[in-house]
């Protein structure tokens, strides 16, 4: 067919993490691809009761068109109850329900893009994100991390060489795919940077209540004194993904334009799914759940770090995040994790390869590796398998 597609749809890739979930399908493979949730954890008896409760009391409304900002009730829990590491009195009109985190990255771009801006971003950096804005053909421009994350100095340096730039796009909790973790005083300079050069700062936050050792962190958010930080949040990771319930919390005159963006992408996110999160949290505490993911998680995360310190190859490099769903792997720079990854699906295990999460600089020599949604005998057998492959690199 010759069919006649825009620019922008004729420069759309299919994005490399999707692909290789069809990996987890394949059940001969142990797959550390995929940033899934533990399936196993999901609440399905107490959403079952829920979802019965919700269509015998409410169940027209639930299946009616709703508000563009959602459900006002569960907007007013995640006002009071998860955005408390913001530190700010905010209410149900400082929050716009979306339809997954990713939706509230795909309209960071479409409010603040346009063709050839700069986006500023950690690198490596999310995958979905960085496919996200490329739609929209900006520049990246990448900051180089430590293990405390972004460095402020590099990025101070790119707002200076970049005094035009129009966004900084940050996961400052457990990033993804490092698992690194910025540190109090480095958020506070970023929201101070945010002031200092008018420039919006997307504080991508999908993990920060997966914390499995101290106190969840202070959110960029909470050290945003004149509105420049734009919050994404998200169910997926400590409730339920299928619902694909995230929500965006901004200063107004942002807020409004993220607003009328979902007006014009979807109208707006399931009236149902969004009164099922609301009533399962005002009859369960979320906390609770949260803490049974976080001890699971935990184990899986030191269990799979001890695999690869004992079956990985020496010379082999691996962060270790204390909270999250993701570890990094370094390899020497000659190696190519794609190439290497052919092998391992040869003996039933799957990893992301790291290129693409740079969206500029493309080293090879990463892979994400996933510990969340794999039981402990997958993750030691997974690991060897990995460690198998790599012995003959070294």
């Amino acid at each position: 067919m010759d069919v006649r597609f825009s620019d922008r749809a004729n420069g759309l890739k299919a994005s490399a993490i999707r692909e290789l979930l069809k990996l987890t399908e394949m059940p001969e493979i142990i797959s550390f691809a995929g940033g899934l949730p533990a399936p196993e954890l999901f609440p399905i008896e107490e959403i079952k009761e829920v979802m019965i409760e919700v269509m015998e009391k409410d169940g027209a409304a639930a299946l009616q068109y709703g508000p563009t900002e959602g459900y006002k009730p569960l907007r007013e829990i995640i006002a009071k109850e998860r955005m408390n590491t913001a530190h700010q009195n905010l209410t149900a009109d400082d929050v716009l329900v979306t339809t997954g985190s990713q939706q509230g990255l795909e309209f960071s771009a479409k409010v603040f893009l346009n063709k050839g801006d700069v986006v500023i971003c950690e690198s490596p950096s999310y995958l979905g994100a960085i496919n996200a804005f490329q739609a929209y053909e900006p520049k990246f421009v990448e900051v180089k991390m430590d293990d405390h994350g972004m460095i402020i100095e590099e990025l101070e340096k790119a707002l200076k060489e970049n005094p035009n730039a129009k966004m900084i796009y940050t996961i400052p909790d457990f990033q993804n795919p490092t698992g690194k973790t910025m540190p109090d005083d480095r958020r506070k300079r970023v929201a101070e940077l945010a002031s200092e050069y008018k420039i919006p700062v997307i504080e991508d936050n999908p993990y920060g209540e997966l914390i499995f050792e101290g106190k969840v962190h202070n959110a960029i958010k909470s050290y945003d004194k004149e509105g420049w930080v734009v919050f994404l949040g998200t169910f997926s990771k400590t409730f339920a993904p299928g619902l694909r319930l995230g929500w965006i919390c901004a200063s107004p005159e942002i807020l409004q334009k993220y607003i009328i963006v979902k007006q014009g992408a979807d109208l707006q996110s399931s009236s149902l799914d969004q009164r099922i999160a609301a009533v399962f949290m005002q009859k369960h505490d979320l906390n609770d759940h949260i803490a049974k993911i976080r001890e699971v998680y935990g184990k899986r995360r030191t269990l799979m770090l001890e695999s690869m310190d004992k079956y990985f190859p020496a010379g082999v490099k691996h962060t270790n995040p204390y909270g999250g769903l993701f570890a990094w792997v370094e390899l020497r720079e000659d190696l190519d994790a794609a190439e290497i990854m052919k092998e391992c699906i040869k003996e039933n295990v799957a990893y992301v390869p790291g290129e693409p999460f740079f969206p500029t600089s493309g080293h090879k020599n990463f892979f994400r590796v996933n510990y969340s949604c794999m039981p402990d005998d997958k993750i030691v057998e997974g690991i060897k398998r990995l460690g198998k492959v790599l012995a003959k690199y070294y």
